[in-house]
């Protein structure tokens, strides 16, 4: 079975809320329970300098090292989502000469749908790192 980890950020909160270990059947129930309106009301009611994050949701796949974080950009009922794919990747370094493994090589893609954003996260948690790696906009 794998194990995850999940986390969250609220928009007017200046530390990442870790939401800690999940099970991989409360995941999904648990995003799709996300308010994401009240967040953008909240970042649109707060001053510039007191927003930290857009709102955001974080699983990690702790076995294999893979994130993806879920983020809404837009105003209330008017919203896109933006994933980004974190996983650990063989990257050239020096002129291509020495290849080191990068755990932090990320790739951001708009997901402009709810839908799509499940699509992604379903795939995590099944492990499924070529549908992964197939949607990323390289």
């Amino acid at each position: 079975m794998m194990e995850f980890r999940a986390f969250f950020c609220d928009p007017v909160e200046a530390d990442i809320i870790d939401l800690g270990d999940m099970a991989q059947d409360t995941i999904m129930d648990t995003f799709e329970k996300i308010d994401w309106n009240e967040y953008l009301q909240k970042s649109i009611n707060a001053k510039l300098d007191e927003i930290y994050f857009h709102p955001t949701f974080g699983v990690e796949n702790k076995k294999s090292g893979n994130e993806l974080t879920i983020s809404v950009i837009g105003e209330p009922d008017n919203y896109e989502f933006k994933v980004t794919y974190k996983s650990p990747q063989k990257v050239k370094s020096f002129f291509g000469l020495n290849d080191q493994i990068s755990d932090n090589y990320s790739t951001v893609t708009q997901a402009t749908t709810k839908n799509d954003a499940i699509d992604w996260l379903n795939a995590l948690l099944r492990n499924d790192t070529a549908y992964l790696e197939s949607r990323v906009d390289h």
